[in-house]
């Protein structure tokens, strides 16, 4: 299927592009693409990246595609008045949406593992990855992010890993429903909470999903997701606990650390037990440690072998990544878009002492107003007295979009439930607000998705401390 055909990524930038377009080309295909972002001086590394690969780069305007034998491959942020669509169309060219080539390449794999989620499913992804990696499995990886511990000088943007045909781990997306694409052996369940559709879709979008798979590896903490999983057979369903609810994993003992947690994990069927100790920090994280534990069992990992390869794992880059430290100030880049990921990452920061300033860049327009009173909520709920959270301008990379609710509607329902929120439109500006604002002992967090540029702004930052 591969090695036989010509693939253009238009967007082949984006998280869930890259990625894919790697293993393609490992896999022998002819690979090209385009990207709005490369047209604009964006990101130059990642695309030097990409044609060290051999991959053809070309401007979003059409010329790429020149015949029909080519497969155009599109993200979800790429609309259909855009050339490099309009040419296929008069070429004739077969057109995929991303998550469409995706499914075709992980449900061709002999042992498919999908991680799905609202929060979390990438770390799992990185964890479970790993594992199998590091056991010995030769997995090929699909990830949204870039995982340390496969990241060389060579490959710097390691968000994929191309293994044997065997075992093809992959984190499936809800919110645009292709997760109904896969067929996995194994499912994983993290949680479900309001991200990009109501909680009526999500249900049965992820009902259907682990209704298709031979093994489902549940979240039992998660109301939402142990509620899916009681509805399938107890010899399909693997549940894993960091509480008192039943489950074949149980995680206890836990010990929170700035820059990691360890804890036991315990397999209850044989009552065997382990240590486990991470490099990343947070009870979240010892939960994703469980669901990667419990799904490598699935697929004959020890349970020893699991725990010492995860005191190896070294995260993800822009989840919870520690960029440094400077005059007592350290600064932090995460991922944290959705109110869920926002409260984790609030939550593990608050286990210990220093005030938070945090810049937070919504991801887009649509997100923004589907997620406001969530949003307000969060923020209001998870920040304490001394914190001070300032929006920016939500990112924005051209194409027709909504502008119904803006930062400011967040920072004025931030404000008016008691925590402390400025609006500063202007991402430079509020650089240079966190500065003037910062003192020693602070913790400054730059918050948002979609957006590679935010982890140079970090950077940026932390030099100009």
């Amino acid at each position: 299927m591969t090695s036989a055909k010509s693939y253009f990524f238009s967007g082949i930038g984006g998280s869930g592009m890259l990625p894919l377009a790697c293993i393609l080309r490992a896999r022998g295909a002819e690979v090209a693409g385009s990207d709005r972002a490369r047209d604009q001086n964006r990101s130059a590394d990642k695309f030097a990246f990409l044609e060290r690969r051999g991959v053809r780069l070309f401007p979003q305007d059409g010329s790429g595609l020149t015949g029909s034998d080519q497969i155009l491959v599109t993200s979800a942020a790429v609309e259909e008045t855009v050339p490099d669509v309009q040419a296929a169309r008069r070429l004739g060219a077969e057109h995929l949406v991303r998550p469409q080539l995706l499914a075709r390449l992980f449900n061709a794999a002999e042992t498919g593992i999908a991680v799905a989620g609202t929060s979390g499913k990438s770390t799992a992804t990185g964890m479970i990855g790993w594992i199998l990696h590091r056991t010995g499995r030769d997995p090929t990886v699909m990830n949204g992010a870039v995982m340390k511990n496969f990241v060389t000088p060579d490959a710097p943007f390691a968000s994929a890993l191309v293994g044997g045909s065997g075992l093809f781990v992959s984190e499936v997306d809800e919110s645009d429903g292709s997760i109904a694409l896969y067929e996995p052996a194994v499912a994983v369940l993290n949680n479900i909470s309001l991200d990009h559709k109501s909680m009526d879709e999500l249900r049965a979008l992820f009902l259907d999903f682990i209704s298709k798979a031979k093994r489902v590896v549940v979240n039992a903490d998660d109301p939402e997701s142990a509620a899916l999983g009681a509805r399938l057979p107890d010899d399909r369903r693997c549940a894993f606990t960091l509480a008192e609810a039943p489950a074949a994993f149980r995680g206890s003992a836990i010990v929170e650390q700035p820059l990691g947690i360890v804890f036991d994990v315990t397999e209850t069927a044989t009552g065997e037990s382990a240590a486990v100790r991470l490099a990343v920090p947070g009870r979240h994280n010892a939960a994703n440690a469980l669901a990667a534990i419990a799904t490598v069992r699935q697929v004959g990992v020890g349970l020893g072998e699991a725990a010492a390869a995860l005191a190896e794992f070294q995260g993800l880059r822009r989840r919870f990544d520690v960029v440094g430290t400077r005059n007592g100030i350290t600064v932090i880049d995460d991922f944290g878009h959705n109110p869920d990921k926002i409260a984790a990452t609030l939550r593990t920061l608050h286990a210990f002492p220093g005030r938070l300033l945090v810049l937070f860049q919504p991801h887009g327009y649509g997100p923004l107003a589907k997620m406001r009173d969530e949003l307000v909520a969060c923020f209001a709920g998870n920040l304490a007295p001394e914190d001070v959270l300032i929006l920016c301008d939500p990112a924005y990379f051209g194409g027709t979009v909504e502008r119904a609710v803006g930062s400011a509607d967040i920072v004025q329902g931030v404000i008016a439930a008691g925590a402390t929120a400025e609006y500063v439109p202007d991402r430079a500006a509020a650089g240079d607000r966190l500065r003037a604002l910062a003192r020693s002992g602070d913790r400054i967090v730059i918050m948002g998705a979609r957006d590679d540029t935010l982890s140079t702004f970090a950077a940026d930052l932390l030099e100009r401390l």
